[in-house]
This record gives C-alpha cells, structure tokens and sequence, in this order.
C-alpha cells in the first residue's frame, strides 16, 4: 500500500501559504473546495463502481476550470509586475496563484498511488537522464526554433519566481499529466503491449496540447519536453518527474531568453 504523500503535501501547502499571502479567498471559494471533496469522496469509494468515474469526471472537470480561473472567489495576486527580463524577450508578468493549487490537493490526497516508489539510485538516474533528454529537446529545439537565444541572467525576482515555479506550477503539473494521466493511462494499458510507452507519449502528447494558447511551437516543445519528463515519472516517480521538470524550467529561466523572444 502506497503511503499518504505528506512530503509533497507539506511543500504544496508551503506553496499555497505563500501565494495565500499575497492576496486572499472570498467565500465563494468554498463551492470548489466542496466540489473538489465530493469528487474525492466519490472517486474513492468502493462499493458502486459507477460512481468512482462520475468521481474523476467531476475532477477532471474541476480541474481544466482551476486551471482556467474560471471558478469564483479566487483573487490571485500579483507577485511580479510586466516587465522584461531582457532586451529581446517579450513582457512578463507572474502571479501566484490559489486556485490552481487545489488541483495538487485532490490529487495527492485522493490519488496517492500517483507518486510511486522506487530505490534512491533509480531516482538520482532517471532524474538526470530526464532533465538531459528535456534540455536537448526542448531547449534545443526552441534554439533551433529562434523561440529563445542565450541571455544569462538573475534577476531580483528570480527567487520568488523559483519558489513559485517548483511549488504552484511545476509540483502541481506533474501531479496532474505525469501522476495522474500518464499513471492512469498506464494503469488501464497494462495488458497492452508497450502500454506503459504508450501512455508516455499520450500524456507527453496531452501535456503539449495544453500550451497551445502561446503557439504551435510550444505544443512541439511541450511535447518533447513532456517526454523526458515521463522518462523520469516511469523510471523514478513523482518525485523524478517533477525535479526535471523545475530544472528545466530553471535553466530556460536563468539562461535563455524568458518567457520567448519578442
């Protein structure tokens, strides 16, 4: 039996207390956090076996509108005003989120067969290997691309966007296309041969498509990227999935052109 995550919790709560501090929640942020339980409550139960999918639909649902900012009572704040990072990047503005946090909650708490285990050696190879293929397919693609150039930099918000992009995006994120689409995929395709490569390139290609509002190149360089971040979710976890993810985001940060060339 898989243990409860309290690790990745812990961290996600962290997260949410620091983007919590820079704005706040009206009480209609109450109907998703009870929306969100009754999907968990549903999904998790054993006796109507029906009633465990209307569960994950209802979540499923949830999720893309948190995602979205579509639902009430979230007010996000704004931790780093528009400005460039440098000269040739486009403008860029972030915000911390409270919404979409939830989405890491109900996944951790309702799926925690989600993070996997699996021998700290594995862990260390797999997340090195992932955060190598990732580098060389996406930020080389985007090289090749003209997407970004070089442009080394540390900026003063550089730590909270770091804190903000492990904890609020990238934790959440792999929670959400390697935890819970591609493990769940990989559950449904096990008799499949090569079912478990299959639900990578799947989740890879369903993470990708979900850039699709910043252009068709970052469909392609979400995808490739998406794949070396299954690597590490197969291979060493949760845990893998979601260090190569930040490491790469971390290096596009730091020494490319962030978020794209203008």
């Amino acid at each position: 039996m898989i243990a409860l995550p309290w690790t990745f919790l812990a961290l996600l709560t962290l997260g949410y207390g620091l983007a919590l501090s820079y704005g706040h929640l009206d009480w209609r942020a109450a109907i998703s956090v009870m929306l969100l339980l009754t999907a968990g409550f549903t999904a998790r139960q054993h006796v109507i076996p029906g009633l465990r999918i209307l569960g994950h639909g209802l979540f499923i649902v949830l999720a893309l509108a948190l995602a979205l900012h579509w639902l009430p009572g979230f007010h996000n704040g704004r931790g780093i005003a528009l400005q460039r990072f440098s000269e040739n990047a486009i403008p860029f503005s972030m915000f911390l989120n409270l919404d979409k946090p939830l989405i890491g909650f109900w996944l951790l708490l309702a799926c925690p067969w989600i993070v996997g285990r699996c021998p700290l050696r594995s862990f260390l190879y797999a997340t090195a290997l992932a955060l190598t293929l990732s580098a060389v397919l996406a930020l080389g693609g985007a090289l090749l691309m003209g997407v970004i150039a070089w442009a080394p930099k540390w900026p003063d918000q550089g730590w909270l966007w770091m804190v903000n992009n492990l904890l609020l995006v990238t934790l959440v994120e792999e929670a959400l296309f390697r935890g819970y689409i591609q493990g769940g995929l990989s559950r449904i395709m096990k008799n499949l041969p090569r079912g478990e490569n299959l639900a990578l390139l799947l989740a890879s290609l369903i993470f990708g498509l979900a850039h699709a509002g910043a252009g068709w190149q970052w469909v392609v360089l979400a995808s490739l990227a998406g794949i070396g971040y299954g690597v590490a979710y197969r291979f060493g976890g949760l845990g893998a999935a979601i260090l190569s993810h930040f490491g790469l985001n971390l290096m596009h940060f730091a020494l490319f052109t962030y978020p794209m060339a203008g």
